[in-house]
């Protein structure tokens, strides 16, 4: 079944996973991003805390729509280590994730498929440990109303769970709400059909800017 573009799955929390193989120790870590910024801070903080790992590989998936994928060797040979990791990503159906495995070297060196395989047990390892949250895709509107009208408003985003993200509730109220993109065109209409309410759909980016 083809997956609807407002569902998403996240990992549940960051976590951490070891194994050793052959005298090498893998450090899996996994955590939610939402932004390239969050990647290299993630990534700068592992590598201060296990200052002495020979190699950070790493992949990554950005976006609700996982327009963005990155991998990373760190300076294991090509494809050995970022491209596995990034598989097991792929497999959970995953996004907005980061898995980081930090190997200390052993002295065996573990070939090709050695490498493959143990980079694909540590990511798997860790994601295991990390759960996997299914979310819906949310959108926001700003809703613009009278305060002699704050009671009836007030009484559908009770009714329907309507997440409020600002408000400003003086003689002209303005309130920005979030529901989730399968709901959306419900609510508005539940606003407009009602209470002739004007309901103005914002970008996620503007939000802070509004009020």
């Amino acid at each position: 079944m083809k997956q609807e573009n407002h569902i998403f799955k996240e990992i549940k929390r960051p976590s951490t996973a070891s194994l050793k193989i052959k005298g090498s120790k893998f450090i899996s870590y996994s955590f939610n991003i939402y932004s390239k910024d969050d990647v290299k801070e993630k990534i700068a903080d592992l590598r201060k805390k296990e200052h002495k790992a020979r190699h950070f590989c790493f992949a990554y998936i950005l976006k609700n729509d996982k327009s963005i994928q990155i991998v990373n060797d760190d300076g294991e040979p090509s494809s050995t280590a970022g491209k596995p990791i990034l598989r097991q990503i792929i497999s959970k159906d995953l996004t907005n994730v980061l898995i980081v495995v930090v190997r200390y070297f052993g002295g065996v060196k573990l070939g090709v498929s050695g490498l493959i395989k143990a980079y694909k047990s540590a990511a798997n390892e860790v994601i295991n440990k990390s759960g996997v949250v299914t979310k819906y895709l949310q959108e926001y509107y700003q809703i613009n109303f009278k305060y002699t009208d704050i009671n009836d408003v007030m009484r559908i985003i009770k009714k329907y769970n309507i997440e409020i993200v600002k408000s400003n509730l003086k003689q002209e109220c303005i309130i920005i709400f979030a529901v989730s993109k399968k709901d959306s065109k419900h609510t508005i209409d539940i606003f407009e059909k009602n209470h002739g309410l004007i309901i103005n759909k914002l970008e996620h980016g503007t939000i802070k800017k509004t009020l």
